[in-house]
């Protein structure tokens, strides 16, 4: 049999949380930013002249974003489910972040896009792009991807001992809290009670009902 792997303290899981949203933020923050700029240069000749050419990161190759937008989506995915759920997030969120450092550096000798506009620019169909040189934008890319899958691989490890959504309202046994009425004397205690989207008097919702008749019903 297959040892289970050892439940991480508590400490171990909020260090952990932190990392990988900061992290997995920060991966699809750089993604997103490095797609919007210069990833390959060149020129075109044109009658003897020389014509400037160059492509951003979107234009070379829509992936990385793509994939960055999907683990955008999967970082806040994972506290919004629980247990297998949460696990396959979290493996779909490290897979973005391989897709994008493998999309990123295949970008990187991928020079068909610059050659397309030395074509359009020179109006000739085989017309490739001379002097090719690439920006250190499409590393910047693979280090948010890299961002990106150790998000997922924290997700993956420490997932499970994560709160969910709505979590801190329900105990470990799946029950709900049961708070007592905030003091009317205090306002502080009242606008903490509305804040955690409680009835700051205690009532439950049929005491609405009870009201409307005119108070001729009342509960035990």
């Amino acid at each position: 049999m297959t040892a289970k792997p050892p439940t991480p303290s508590p400490g171990a899981a909020r260090r952990a949380l932190g990392v990988a949203v900061l992290g997995g933020a920060l991966g699809a923050a750089l993604v997103l930013i490095a797609a919007g700029q210069t990833w390959v240069e060149g020129h075109a000749v044109r009658g003897g002249g020389r014509l400037p050419l160059h492509a951003t990161g979107s234009e070379v190759t829509g992936l990385p974003s793509a994939l960055a937008l999907v683990a955008l989506a999967a970082l806040v995915a994972v506290f919004a489910v629980r247990r297998a759920a949460r696990t396959a997030v979290a493996v779909l969120l490290a897979l973005c972040g391989l897709g994008v450092v493998a999309s990123s550096v295949a970008a990187t000798f991928d020079t068909a896009t610059l050659d397309g506009k030395a074509a359009e620019a020179t109006g000739l169909v085989g017309a490739t792009a001379t002097d090719v040189t690439f920006s250190a934008w499409p590393y910047v890319a693979a280090v948010g991807g890299v961002l990106l899958l150790l998000a997922g691989v924290l997700a993956q490890r420490f997932g499970p001992a994560w709160p969910a959504m709505g979590g801190r309202y329900e105990r470990s046994g799946g029950r709900r809290v049961t708070r007592r009425p905030a003091d009317p004397e205090r306002p502080d205690e009242l606008w903490r009670a509305l804040d955690r989207g409680e009835d700051p008097t205690g009532g439950r919702p049929d005491d609405e009902g009870d009201e409307a008749d005119g108070g001729d019903r009342r509960r035990p």
